[in-house]
């Protein structure tokens, strides 16, 4: 069974304002169309998702409405990895064009695929992305992002060249070479994680680069979460206006939902082919609109790899309030965490985007940081390392006195009792990529 064609496949993205300003009934009406073509797609051609949706006494024809969608199950990483590598596909494994897959390093990898117009439909939701961003055709984008097996940099790469865009694909590392070619390319748009691209700023610095000063117009960071104090730190570094990109490798890879560079308040999610919603973690029930809880996402158009009611951990909220965009699809504000990132200090609940936005911007402090989780008997216990500022006080007296106000203020603003080391410049870890911001010590110390 193949999927019908209900959505266009361009050769140039052009901005659709009968689709992206379309009235919420229709749009809604649009969801429910394909929302009703994906699950008889899976439930013909998947074994997983037939056994699951009749373990749980559902069938495609059940869906009646889009608020019915509540009654089929969830899909959460596990089921990737029990039916490794190719059990979840819904098409046979040759009309797959390409593969991405996870690193495993925490058992077996996830593997995700894409037909010919699964390729066409990312990218050119990630060229609707970079346009909402501020991106324009004939904009030169230096994507940092890694290439590879992880879907980063070739999603940011053919979104940008469909958008007609000039790209730089340097991948990550070579941070040096990175700067250098920001300064002779001219570069208006960088595409990075959040932390790399400080990590490109603090080397620039170091070079003698004042990248303030080059036509870098705009920043398109994602693939890990990060508060509005990096936002600004950033936005200060670099001299951009930076925007926050949201994805995963399961749902698409990274243009899944976008900040419009007008209000930087909330990523678009692109209804028009994903179906999200809010459950709370623990009971799995939807949530009314505007209270925090588990983001879970269906996919509308995916032909490959098909996702249903799959759970991304990933905590927050979601808004329809109108934006001054114009775009009719509703907002998911800012990622304060993932549920299966959370810390639990001494009773207390920590996301270490929480601890961020105290560090990042502390007077004297540099925005280098890790949390260190250890055991102190049957308890567990936070260390907070984190850099002084360059042109801060080095020697001993003066970072225990910083110590102690970093401290104070993480406990009065998060309510969580830590440790917390100053280090001296350059001794806390830089990020080529995704940021590594806990070191977990309590399964070594077993």
């Amino acid at each position: 069974m193949s999927m019908q064609a209900a959505y266009r496949e361009p050769d140039t993205y052009m901005y659709q304002p009968d689709l992206e300003t379309m009235p919420r009934a229709a749009l809604e009406a649009l969801q429910l169309q394909r929302l009703k073509q994906t699950l008889d797609h899976v439930y013909a051609n998947v074994p997983h998702y037939r056994r699951k949706f009749d373990q749980a006494g559902v069938k495609p024809a059940d869906l009646k409405g889009l608020p019915d969608i509540a009654r089929f199950p969830f899909t959460v990483k596990a089921d990737l990895r029990d039916n490794y590598p190719f059990g979840m596909f819904a098409v046979p494994r040759e009309k797959l064009l390409r593969l991405h897959a996870s690193s495993g390093t925490t058992g077996k990898p996830t593997v995700v695929g894409y037909t010919a117009r699964d390729l066409d439909t990312w990218a050119d939701l990630m060229a609707r992305s970079l346009a909402s961003i501020g991106a324009k055709p004939g904009d030169i984008i230096h994507n940092a992002y890694g290439y590879g097996l992880f879907t980063g940099g070739l999603g940011a790469h053919y979104g940008a060249e469909r958008l007609g865009c000039t790209v730089v694909p340097m991948s990550g590392g070579g941070t040096e070479r990175q700067v250098q070619l920001l300064q002779d390319f001219g570069a208006h748009g960088l595409c990075a994680t959040p932390s790399y691209a400080l990590n490109i700023a603090e080397v620039a610095d170091g070079m003698g680069v004042d990248i303030r000063k080059l036509p870098l117009r705009y920043g398109v960071f994602g693939a890990e979460p990060w508060s509005e104090a990096m936002r600004r730190d950033l936005e200060a570094r670099l001299g951009l206006k930076a925007v926050d990109i949201y994805g995963l490798s399961e749902i698409m890879g990274p243009g899944v939902a976008c900040e419009c560079h007008g209000a930087q308040h909330g990523l678009h999610g692109w209804e028009d082919h994903f179906l999200f919603e809010i459950v709370d973690p623990e009971t799995m029930q939807p949530l009314p609109r505007g209270q925090p809880g588990e983001l879970v996402i269906t996919t509308l158009t995916k032909e490959a790899l098909p996702m249903i009611r799959y759970r991304t951990r990933d905590i927050t909220h979601m808004s329809d309030e109108p934006c001054a965009c114009g775009r009719a699809f509703r907002r998911i504000m800012r990622v304060t965490g993932r549920n299966d990132d959370m810390l639990i200090i001494r009773g207390v609940n920590v996301y270490p985007s929480q601890v961020e936005a105290v560090l990042v911007g502390f007077p004297g402090m540099a925005p280098h940081y890790q949390l260190v989780v250890s055991k102190d008997g049957p308890l567990d216990c936070l260390t907070v390392e984190v850099e002084v500022a360059p042109d801060g006080a080095t020697d001993d007296r003066a970072r225990k006195k910083k110590a102690g106000e970093v401290q104070h203020h993480i406990k009065s603003l998060i309510g969580v009792t830590c440790d917390v080391i100053v280090k001296a410049p350059g001794e806390v870890p830089r990020s080529q990529g995704k940021a590594i911001r806990v070191r977990d010590m309590r399964k070594a110390a077993n």
